[in-house]
């Protein structure tokens, strides 16, 4: 092989060796580039947009599946292919009319029942989390809330809690509004942590330099959250969203909320107990971790600590999608005309009751 030969070979050889290289420091760059993109003028990470935590992974994994962590690729493809095809079939169903059902088991086992919303007003969703998790909850890692204190299990079995549980599902009257539902009297709806439920999952994140502001798409819920290091409210002090104070740790922005009033979690939901009574205790404290991972992609987990409801913390994981605007209003507001039907419709049993009696 001549000099000239081999020089030229050598060169191919560097040329081919070092491409790869630059491929993947391009690709590395670009990536980079764009993480760095998603940044506000002041160098926080930006959190800025509309985003969706609707989802079919449940809170607790299903006991069925004991030790499964994750789902396979096509175990999650069949179960999401079911829920479009379940959803396609609501759609195209004829209409007709509402008809009160007196066997109650068209809503939730309240007697009488006018039945609810169909397909056109539910944000049905179709896909499971990203991880492919079978459950929210990761720890503990069977994906499964911890029992709870024998103080807890008192407090959800008092009579009053229960007389609460029936007058929210319809089977004795009201007294008043302040034994309905916070969400029934358009107050406050999610609970915190914010878990996905039948519709309205989208929530609009703003931020300063100095503050974040969370709007919640259900009962225009809004949280204001200070970044300052001011200290927390008094224990004295309660709100239905809390008292929440936020800190970034590198790219993560951390929450921590204390002060809740009435406290409860939309999605934990025990037999015989319904949801949203104030079911936690005075003492909850809850660490929520918000980090942008991709430009679609905000990452959001939490943990919740109450000694006086479970045995142990608990934390989940619930990955939130990028959606496009606008966010339209939410037009619940207190003492709507529901509330006043509710009441109304209380005075009446009561009334029928009595006839009945004599």
């Amino acid at each position: 092989m001549s000099q000239r030969s081999l020089v030229a070979v050598c060169m191919v050889i560097a040329v081919v060796a070092v491409a790869p290289r630059r491929a993947t420091a391009q690709a590395q760059t670009s990536a980079a580039d764009e993480m760095t993109s998603l940044q506000m003028p002041w160098g926080a990470p930006d959190l800025q947009g509309i985003w969706n935590n609707a989802t079919m992974t449940p809170l607790e994994r299903p006991e069925g599946m004991a030790d499964q962590e994750f789902l396979t690729k096509d175990e999650a493809a069949r179960r999401e292919l079911a829920a479009a095809e379940r959803i396609r079939e609501l759609d195209n169903r004829p209409a007709r009319r509402t008809e009160v059902d007196p066997t109650g088991v068209v809503d939730r086992g309240v007697d009488g029942a006018p039945g609810s919303y169909n397909s056109f007003w539910m944000d049905l969703a179709t896909t499971i989390v990203s991880t492919r998790r079978t459950s929210i909850i990761v720890d503990p890692p069977d994906g499964r809330l911890p029992p709870l204190t024998q103080e807890a299990e008192a407090r959800l079995m008092a009579p009053e809690y229960l007389r609460l549980g029936d007058v929210r599902d319809g089977r004795v009257p009201a007294d008043g509004p302040e034994e309905m539902g916070l969400s029934e009297r358009c107050l406050w709806y999610r609970g915190i942590p914010s878990f996905p439920t039948g519709y309205n999952n989208n929530y609009h994140i703003l931020q300063t330099p100095n503050h974040i502001v969370m709007l919640q798409e259900h009962i225009h819920d809004v949280r204001y959250i200070p970044l300052d290091g001011r200290p927390h409210l008094p224990p004295n002090i309660r709100q239905f969203a809390g008292d929440s104070r936020g800190r970034w740790e590198a790219d993560t922005l951390v929450v921590e909320t204390t002060n809740l009033r009435g406290a409860f979690i939309r999605k934990w939901n025990r037999p015989g107990h319904s949801m949203g009574r104030g079911d936690l205790s005075d003492v909850v404290r809850i660490v929520e971790r918000f980090t942008r991972i991709g430009p679609d992609t905000l990452g959001y987990e939490f943990t919740v600590d109450d000694p006086n409801t479970w045995t142990r913390p608990w934390s989940g994981s619930l990955p939130m999608a990028r959606t496009e605007g606008p966010m339209f209003e939410f037009a619940c507001h207190e003492g709507n005309h529901g509330m006043t039907n509710m009441l109304t419709g209380s005075r009446a049993d009561e009334k029928a009751a009595a006839k009945t009696a004599r």
